[in-house]
């Protein structure tokens, strides 16, 4: 399957599709880190960097999966005082309109979506009718989960909202879910973090320990991580989706389209 990332970040989503065996086709970021990570990554794929600008439709009809995890700073709970959440008012969540428009331009046949999870109650619940509507309008059915990353074995929570769109011309069966298999089948773990225990999920073979502060980024990339580029990095790591959680919903995807 071919698949376009916009917001695209570090590379979450076509981190996924890459262990898929997708086609990566296209990314979309404009802040300048993470374009550098995505061309070391993925230099065959088309690079676009101002989705504002960016004209979608030569992708028409050959996308299968569109992913973008548009921006939550105008919907993180950090902004819910003052004037500050103002959801898909706000400049950068706001942003929500130009995914749209590529959706429209490209009319792929899969679309996931990600932020905050705050993003179901800004501006009292009327952002995310706002972002069904929009979709219905072109054409999609949604179902939409609050996940954790936790429960694909992560060692903090990271609640996020997921958005899976299809096509009203597909049927899940009754019972049938993109998320069925992302669920907290992961033994749980107490463990003392930041002063506090929380039940979280078992730490993954390859994650360092927090203390460590380490950025979470392959020392291949040594020469962009380190000096002027390490704070842009431990940001570009937190900002990040967690891509062991899409994967899971891109299988579920993959699923349903060996049925069709």
């Amino acid at each position: 399957m071919t698949h376009g990332s916009l917001f695209s970040g570090i590379g979450g989503f076509d981190l996924a599709a890459e262990w898929m065996g997708w086609e990566n086709v296209f990314h979309c970021e404009w802040n300048p880190f993470g374009q550098r990570v995505l061309k070391h990554y993925w230099p065959n794929s088309i690079s676009y960097n101002d989705i504002t600008k960016t004209d979608f439709t030569i992708h028409r009809g050959n996308i299968d999966i569109l992913t973008g995890g548009f921006p939550c700073q105008d919907a993180s709970i950090a902004k819910q005082y003052g004037d500050g959440q103002q959801g898909l008012y706000g400049k950068r969540t706001g942003l929500w309109q130009h995914m749209v428009r590529a959706i429209q331009e490209i009319n792929p046949k899969f679309i996931v979506a990600e932020n905050v999870s705050n993003i179901l109650r800004t501006n009292n619940g009327t952002d995310f009718r706002t972002i069904l509507f929009e979709l219905e309008r072109l054409g999609y059915n949604a179902e939409w989960r609050v996940t954790r990353a936790s429960e694909v074995g992560a060692s903090h929570h990271r609640a996020r909202c997921y958005l899976v769109a299809y096509s009203n011309g597909l049927r899940l069966s009754q019972g049938e879910s993109f998320f069925s298999d992302v669920v907290e089948k992961v033994q749980q773990k107490r463990r003392f973090v930041a002063g506090t225990f929380a039940s979280v999920g078992i730490s993954w073979a390859f994650e360092p320990s927090i203390s460590f502060m380490d950025d979470g980024l392959s020392d291949r990339l040594d020469g962009i991580t380190f000096s002027k580029w390490r704070n842009e990095s431990i940001k570009g790591y937190g900002n990040a989706i967690c891509p062991q959680v899409v994967y899971q919903i891109f299988k579920a995807i993959a699923h349903f389209e060996s049925k069709i």
